[in-house]
């Protein structure tokens, strides 16, 4: 009676390994039978765009992806006097974050419309409401001047970068059903030249360093370049 059971025991013993190696699948399916190929491989997403890459591809994908991630920063506006000083600063802070030679260039900026058709000076406000009110009436748009002094507060109905532009843009108005009147051609003085620092390619562990410096001694800090988040 003992070796009859001693023959069981072994032969269940024998069949229990059988089965949790898939010897008897797929009719017995192992336990755990997805931790197992083929089941591990059908339970992936995808599986089929699983690529296994040689050493040196692996490190160019690697590249790859680290110079995809890389973005456009850039401070400013800031004058010449200020870009000097940001300079010197970016020069000093970003040595030991072993940022290459020329990681930054300074673009200058276009100079904003300095030629107005100018609606007029208007210090009281409600002569001012009244002139604002006349405008709306005849479908024109406006907006308010704070400076420079002598026109200030004033009503502005278009900016031009050329004399000429805003001359042909008063004509509109002088030749209009209802035209506006008072309305004449004046000009802003100069503004100062104005650049941006920019870095057209910082890669991720160098952007927690550029988002660290001072943001007074840059504009307001990094932020994305204008019209590009990447180069």
């Amino acid at each position: 009676m003992l070796r009859a059971l001693v023959v069981l025991l072994l032969l269940a013993n024998l069949a229990f390994f059988a089965w949790t190696r898939g010897v008897l699948a797929p009719a017995f399916a192992p336990p755990r039978h997805a931790d197992h190929e083929p089941g591990r491989f059908a339970n992936q997403l995808n599986a089929e765009a699983v690529r296994v890459l040689a050493p040196t591809a692996a490190s160019a994908a690697v590249v790859a992806a680290r110079a995809a991630a890389a973005v456009c920063l850039e401070a400013g506006p800031l004058r010449d006097s200020d870009i000097v000083a940001a300079e010197a600063l970016l020069a000093s802070a970003l040595a030991p974050a072993n940022f290459p030679t020329g990681s930054w260039t300074r673009e200058p900026l276009p100079p904003p419309p300095r030629w107005l058709v100018y609606a007029g000076r208007v210090p009281d406000a409600a002569a001012r409401r009244a002139r604002e009110a006349e405008l709306r009436r005849l479908g024109l748009e406006f907006e308010l001047l704070e400076a420079p002094a002598d026109l200030a507060p004033g009503l502005v109905l278009a900016r031009h970068a050329t004399r000429a532009e805003a001359e042909a843009a008063l004509a509109v108005l002088a030749a209009a059903s209802a035209p506006l009147k008072g309305a004449r051609v004046v000009s802003l003085p100069v503004a100062p030249a104005l650049a941006v620092l920019r870095f057209a390619r910082v890669l991720p562990e160098q952007q927690a360093r550029l988002q660290a410096l001072p943001a007074e001694a840059f504009a307001g800090g990094f932020k994305p370049c204008a019209g590009a988040a990447r180069p």
